[in-house]
């Protein structure tokens, strides 16, 4: 016989009650069908659960244990329930290293103005598709494609890409930079989820690479002096950081900016974001 989550409700309503009329008027059903159905549940484990006299009920030592078991497993139902239920009445964005830079806060204060019923919630989850694939998030802010064919995306926006680097670098003094000032430089990157890779530069003068995972090893490794790094420009609206500067880089493509879902179950609140946050963008061009 399989256990039912009914065993489990029953067995913690005899416990917490104390008797098994108690429980049977917690679970609005008769003392017999609470017997049963810890006869049953008993049945099921091979084992003896409760301890049961004229005036009390107590759990044996095995009873203690399944106990402990039975309110972890119900209590993990009813949050898998509660999550279904919130599906339409709260939003989870995911990102990476930098939500949306400097339209974040516009985002969130007209998101809540536009759809007070929808709670959002920004999420930071550092892989490919910051959190979407974890199930950490219901939309994902990625800057480069998904070639998984699980997800979708739409293009809401263009970041120039800018040059980090520590304060006292001598190209620091300069109001902008182009690719071939870096490619003498180490650059620190993240090939999970960054948008900067060797090829951006002509195979002859592509910089060394070192690799990171986490923004705020790339900006402390930065500001030392070692190693440069290239990112989006809401990476520079996100992280300010004493002893790294920004740089805009003129002549790299910009970094396309994706909202992305899943493909065969997109959230309601897909099609409003995308609006948005290409609202936000082309208002800032």
């Amino acid at each position: 016989m399989d256990v039912e989550l009914r065993h489990l409700r029953c067995l913690v309503a005899i416990v917490e009650e104390g008797t098994f009329t108690d429980a049977a008027l917690a679970l609005g059903v008769s003392q017999a069908a609470v017997s049963r159905t810890l006869a049953a549940l008993e049945t099921a484990l091979g084992v003896r659960l409760l301890r049961r006299t004229s005036r009390s009920v107590t759990p044996t030592a095995t009873g203690l244990r399944v106990l402990a078991h039975a309110r972890r497993v119900l209590a993990e139902v009813d949050d898998l329930v509660r999550e279904a239920g919130q599906g339409s009445q709260r939003l989870r964005v995911g990102y990476a290293w930098a939500a949306l830079g400097r339209h974040t806060l516009a985002f969130q204060r007209r998101w809540s103005a536009a759809q007070p019923a929808v709670e959002l919630h920004l999420v930071r989850v550092n892989s490919a598709t910051a959190g979407l694939a974890e199930g950490s998030c219901d939309l994902a802010v990625v800057r480069r494609p998904l070639e998984d064919r699980r997800f979708d995306s739409a293009i809401v926006g263009l970041e120039r890409r800018l040059c980090a680097l520590a304060a006292d670098d001598p190209l620091a003094r300069r109001r902008s930079l182009r690719l071939s000032d870096l490619s003498d430089r180490t650059l620190l990157v993240d090939r999970r989820t960054g948008t900067t890779t060797p090829e951006l530069w002509p195979p002859e003068s592509r910089p060394a690479v070192e690799e990171t995972h986490d923004v705020d090893d790339w900006l402390t490794v930065i500001a030392s002096g070692r190693c440069a790094g290239m990112t989006a420009e809401s990476t520079a609206h996100q992280y300010r950081r004493p002893g790294v500067v920004y740089r805009p880089v003129r002549d790299a493509a910009p970094v396309a900016v994706r909202l992305a879902w899943w493909r065969d179950d997109p959230h309601p609140a897909a099609r409003p974001v995308i609006e948005l946050l290409t609202e936000l963008y082309r208002a800032a061009e």
